[in-house]
């Protein structure tokens, strides 16, 4: 990492090239060259721009974008390294550190330097720059001795004009000199007039004979003008700060150059990360290998990129809180973890889409050592449906402890409920209920055992009224279930727990479910009837299968099937392979079961933030 080029190297033009006007007796021909040459050169700084953020406007996620800001400010300014630290000023984060050829522990060596020492934490704390530290905004140029590599004591380049001029103009010629990303004329890139402030706010802007800019300082300093060696920009702590050379400048401190001299690098650039949506969210730094500083044409590039980039990151950061909401309003309802009960072992895996969806699962401990397995999904996305699934949820635990043992029941009474109180809304779910195994003294009382677990076998055991085999219940078309082993019917003689534990299912237009072990791998049909709220009365049969000891009942939602890319049909196919190639060794660890399929169907993994589908993984292992 440490040793990465940047993507776009910088123009060849110099700075001169760009700005330099040819004097008034030049003749016309070099001064037609003066022109063609600065016209050159503003072509090649567009397309650079241009295509570094067309680079940014293609990132997702806020992670991304602050990785590709890195990126790009490095082959702006020559470095190879940097680091970018997230810190909203509104205290509602992320905060974060990322890195560009740096790993976690030189993040960890550098956070060991005093924040008052770093250039970012004077940035985002707001503090002056000029209490005995060499450092610069990076904006205006300061005189004082010269170096041998041409720099002044502050980093700037000898021949390099200020951007803060008596009369306004910046680079270019372009009018209007400004803080942090070439914000001009009140916070707009290319401003006619006027200076802005990194953070938007506008500055007086002087005249030809005036004695210059007075800015504010930070709230609690109140007004703050600049003395000689400093400017307003800097001093309240929004200006870019160069520090030129880290191991020979005087009044840094020790552990900034111990830190330095570990890492290797010699010179820093800091800019700080602004936007008038949320105000200051952060700081980026790029490190350099030698002594050196940011010419005034290259800070003049990353303002012009900053100007863009930061919107860009704001709009993120928004989306990045509005889904970390939604995720952990989903989290909340959801079981925060899986109920013991005995003969039965429990595994799950669920990720939600960008904008939070309606897929929910559920898993109950019932009265007389029954078990209640459930998932389902809500049309619709965002907090919105999020609710909605709260909601239809713990309904469904409600109807399940009272007349859990009829699968339908429990969906009617659901239906129902979502016609009456939700019309707009339409759902799918599928409930199974478990009855305990012969013998069985009731539930476990582990963590996450949920109230109304008994003891003792159930005295009214029998057959659920209304339940019955679904004829021709079997595979889905093409998904090459094991013939004569349909999920109506009890095992066959010879196989283990023909009189094991009896499970009843019913579906509303929910994915079916699919039973997996070492005689048979297939699916188990509940899918004869629509979702809830779809029909003016909802009814379905319900089906009966009674696993035996080893197999695996496999419950899951249709966003599983689609994060796959593949038609409907084919996905089934895929999801029957891969459940029937469970390895030998994980067939009787839910766990492991559980991971192998994801890694199977989902090889990019859970998590695919391009994704909006929900996927919902709940596996029943039965011993």
């Amino acid at each position: 990492m440490a040793g990465i080029e940047p993507a776009l190297p910088a123009p060849t033009h110099t700075a001169e090239s760009a700005t330099a006007s040819a004097p008034a007796d030049t003749p016309p021909e070099p001064r037609r060259t003066a022109v063609q040459d600065r016209l050159s050169g503003w072509i090649s700084d567009l397309t650079t721009l241009h295509g570094l953020t067309e680079q940014l406007a293609r990132t997702r996620t806020l992670e991304a974008a602050l990785q590709e800001l890195l990126r790009a400010g490095a082959s702006l300014v020559g470095a190879r390294r940097g680091l970018v630290v997230l810190e909203p000023s509104d205290g509602l984060g992320p905060d974060t550190t990322i890195g560009l050829g740096l790993g976690r522990a030189d993040i960890g060596h550098i956070e060991t330097v005093p924040r008052r020492a770093q250039s970012f934490g004077r940035i985002l704390d707001g503090l002056p720059v000029t209490d005995g530290l060499p450092m610069t905004d990076g904006l205006t140029t300061h005189g004082g001795p010269t170096t041998a590599n041409r720099l002044h004591a502050d980093g700037h380049p000898v021949d390099a004009p200020a951007d803060h001029g008596a009369d306004g103009s910046g680079p270019n010629g372009l009018q209007g000199g400004a803080c942090a990303g070439g914000l001009q004329g009140g916070g707009s890139a290319g401003g006619p007039q006027g200076g802005a402030a990194a953070n938007g706010e506008r500055t007086d802007s002087p005249g030809p004979n005036s004695p210059g800019p007075v800015s504010t300082g930070p709230v609690s300093q109140g007004p703050y003008t600049p003395g000689p060696d400093d400017s307003g920009c800097v001093a309240c702590g929004r200006g870019h700060i160069a520090q030129p050379d880290i191991p020979g400048g005087p009044g840094l401190d020790p552990r900034l150059r111990e830190v330095a001299a570990h890492l290797g690098y010699a010179a820093s650039y800091a800019v700080p990360l602004e936007a008038g949506s949320v105000g200051r969210f952060g700081a980026a730094v790029w490190l350099y290998d030698e002594p050196a500083a940011p010419a005034e044409r290259q800070r003049h590039l990353v303002g012009r990129y900053l100007a863009y980039a930061t919107e860009h990151l704001a709009r993120l950061l928004e989306l990045h809180r509005q889904r970390q909401t939604v995720a952990t309003l989903r989290e909340e309802l959801l079981p925060s973890r899986l109920p013991r009960v005995p003969g039965v072992r429990l595994a799950v895996r669920h990720s939600s889409g960008p904008l939070g969806g309606g897929d929910w699962y559920d898993a109950l401990p019932l009265p007389d050592g029954a078990l209640g397995l459930a998932v389902g999904s809500v049309t619709g996305s965002g907090p919105g449906a999020v609710a909605a699934m709260g909601r239809l949820r713990a309904s469904l635990r409600a109807y399940a402890v009272m007349e859990g043992e009829d699968p339908v029941a429990v969906l009617s009474d659901l239906e129902l409920l979502l016609r009456l109180t939700e019309p707009a809304r339409s759902a799918t779910a599928l409930f199974a209920f478990a009855e305990a195994p012969p013998g069985a003294t009731g539930t476990g009382t582990g963590p996450g055992a949920g109230p109304g677990a008994g003891a003792g076998p159930r005295a009214d055991a029998g057959p659920v009224t209304g339940a019955g085999s679904m004829p021709g219940a079997g595979a889905v078309p093409g998904a090459g279930a094991v013939p004569g082993a349909g999920p109506g019917t009890p095992p066959p003689p010879g196989i283990p727990g023909a009189a094991g534990r009896r499970i009843v299912l019913a579906g509303a237009g929910h994915c079916p479910p699919l039973i997996i072990g070492e005689r048979r791998t297939e699916y188990v049909e509940t899918t004869l009837s629509a979702p809830l709220g779809m029909l003016a009365c909802w009814e379905a049969p319900s089906v009966e299968l009674r696993p035996a000891p080893g197999e695996t009942l496999l419950l899951y939602s249709d966003g599983l099937l689609r994060r796959t890319g593949e038609p409907m049909d084919r996905a089934f196919a895929r999801l029957h392979a891969a459940a029937a190639g469970v390895p030998r060794a994980v067939r009787h660890d839910p766990e492991a079961l559980t991971d192998h399929l994801l890694r199977t169907l989902l090889p990019e993994g859970l998590d695919a933030p391009e994704s909006p589908e929900d996927v919902v993984l709940l596996t029943a292992y039965f011993e």
